[in-house]
């Protein structure tokens, strides 16, 4: 065993995501990179692999897998996707398939994203449809993907009608999560992460959120053995939360949905800001989280005090709270509520939103008036 396998296994944590036939390992540790190509090797029917990436990440990790997968006996080919939220669309994944057929590959060949949310995401699905079904392996390099994409088997892409509307369930064979690859995660992304760990706080872990006040700015801007601490505990806190969730309601016909607190709104900001970098995926639900709490406390629901208590850690933490600096006059209630109806949640004809009686304690509701709703965007428009 080389010394960076040592390395790794002294450190790794281990979560099971219980799905009967369909189940598989969470590991989370440091420089697992360095020794993924046996750990993948022993999850392959025949040891294949294609690997998709992206522009950004390709420079930074490759090397390092290759010569990992390289010293397992692994073949491996490569596949090199534009890096952006833009990548998520129907023209990048019949890029995406075509090459993967050119490549003769099999069905007992495996794919393996190696990058953040938009590979994983579009790789899953190419999975998913391609010869009826490749398995697949995640190894997610940003915080957000570390935390809630890479685990739970939703796939997908975006359309212009709206947000990850087109895509399948499927469940990978593993997902290797190395927390060095953090280190080179540029600051915004690193923060646009975090709002997706706020999330397990609010949604059902009421302490988490606690620690996180306290612990936030060490995760994102430490430079010392207590940051990497803070992320482990972080990235394990929230994959044990969505295992548990996903291992419950594979397929969110219950409670999985209220993995969707903040996503009802965010997904109607992203769509209006056009997918790009004016909004992150991570930053959009940070507002909508927001969001969600000011319409729960406007309802009666949850004390203003929480709402205050939640748009104030968002702003001391550095993410967008509201979003009057966003809007422009092609912005209106109308068109956020009309992106919001096309949401995968709206059944009947209804939107159902993740809304909360207060911090860690949030519920699936269809009971909310569009009135109500559009009075809350209307306000927020105004600043």
């Amino acid at each position: 065993m080389t010394a960076p396998d040592k390395q790794a296994l002294a450190c790794l944590s281990s979560i099971d995501v219980d799905l009967g036939q369909r189940s598989y390992r969470i590991e989370v540790g440091e420089g697992l990179l360095d020794s993924a190509g046996g750990v993948i090797k022993s999850r392959l029917v025949q040891p294949r692999v294609a690997v998709i990436t992206d522009s950004n990440v390709e420079p930074l990790y490759r090397a390092r897998l290759e010569k990992s997968l390289d010293q397992a006996g692994v073949d491996h080919q490569w596949i090199v996707l534009p890096a952006g939220e833009r990548t998520k669309d129907f023209f990048h994944l019949r890029r995406l398939v075509d090459d993967l057929l050119f490549m003769r590959i099999e069905r007992s060949t495996a794919l393996v994203a190696l990058g953040g949310g938009v590979i994983g995401d579009i790789t899953g699905f190419a999975a998913a449809i391609t010869l009826r079904g490749l398995d697949f392996i995640q190894i997610p390099t940003t915080l957000l993907a570390q935390v809630d994409s890479s685990v739970g088997g939703k796939t997908g892409i975006n359309t212009t009608a709206g947000k990850n509307l087109v895509g399948a369930f499927h469940q990978p064979r593993l997902v290797l999560t190395d927390t060095q690859t953090l280190d080179t995660l540029a600051h915004r992304e690193l923060l646009a992460g975090y709002a997706e760990v706020v999330k397990y706080g609010l949604l059902g872990d009421g302490a988490f959120f606690d620690w996180l006040e306290e612990n936030g700015r060490v995760l994102v801007n430490g430079n010392s053995i207590a940051k990497n601490e803070a992320r482990r505990h972080a990235i394990i806190t929230c994959c044990r939360a969505k295992a548990a969730i996903v291992a419950a309601d594979e397929r969110e016909a219950g409670q999985r949905a209220l993995l969707n607190l903040g996503h009802t709104f965010g997904h109607a900001l992203e769509a209006q800001a056009g997918y790009g970098d004016a909004l992150l995926h991570g930053e959009a639900v940070a507002i909508g989280m927001v969001m969600a709490f000011d319409l729960s406390a406007r309802l009666g629901l949850c004390p203003a005090g929480q709402a205050d208590r939640v748009r104030r850690h968002m702003a001391d933490m550095g993410l967008p709270s509201h979003i009057k600096h966003l809007a422009d006059s092609s912005w209106s209630a109308d068109g956020l509520l009309a992106h919001m109806s096309l949401d995968k949640k709206v059944i009947g004809g209804k939107l159902n939103f993740v809304l909360v009686r207060g911090i860690g304690d949030a519920f699936i509701t269809g009971e909310v008036e569009k009135s109500e709703v559009m009075a809350l965007l209307k306000d927020a428009l105004a600043g």
